[in-house]
């Protein structure tokens, strides 16, 4: 575990995504945001997030990039659970590690209103184009974002764990089926 730690931290990936799997997902999200369609997220950020936990559509989108993604970081992964969020004007991301579902994560930008909003990873700012991802280490790499400015961005976070790592007992998020929502 302590050598892949210094061997892989967190890798930026361009076009993680094609123009027509962006662009699908992307408008995907809207509609389902401006239909209310989910959850929004008053309480965390004091505007109008939506986000879904286990989307089915996202969930295939996880399952998918499993081979892809384990080939990035060379490592033998398995899927725990795909989230989206369509984040609002004064949204935030307060620096933190994620839960151990989360050992290995990409987080893929799949649009915005234009506002540039970087994620950063401890203390490095980067920038994602719409079918950009990130892939990270959760657990161990604090992320944060800043007060978003614009009006809306839009992303999907994927979430693995290390088949031969501590965290094994997360898969699927401990749920039965893929798209099951947790309590």
């Amino acid at each position: 575990m302590d050598m892949l730690k210094d061997k892989f931290k967190y890798k930026k990936i361009k076009n993680f995504l094609t123009k027509e799997e962006t662009a699908l997902l992307l408008d995907y999200t809207r509609i389902t945001h401006r239909l209310n369609f989910h959850n929004f997220d008053k309480k965390q950020n004091n505007n109008c997030d939506t986000k879904l936990y286990g989307d089915p559509v996202m969930e295939s989108l996880m399952i998918q990039k499993r081979d892809f993604i384990s080939k990035e970081i060379s490592l033998n992964i398995y899927p725990t659970y795909a989230f989206w969020r369509m984040y609002t004007f004064n949204a935030n991301l307060e620096e933190h590690e994620d839960r151990p579902s989360c050992e290995i994560s990409a987080t893929v930008m799949l649009g915005s209103c234009g506002t540039s909003w970087p994620i950063f990873m401890e203390d490095t700012p980067i920038d994602l184009e719409p079918g950009d991802a990130i892939l990270y280490r959760g657990c161990d790499l604090k992320h944060s974002r800043d007060h978003f400015e614009g009006d809306w961005h839009s992303q999907v976070f994927l979430h693995y764990v290390d088949v031969n790592g501590p965290y094994i007992e997360y898969a699927k998020d401990k749920r039965l089926l893929w798209g099951e929502q947790k309590n």
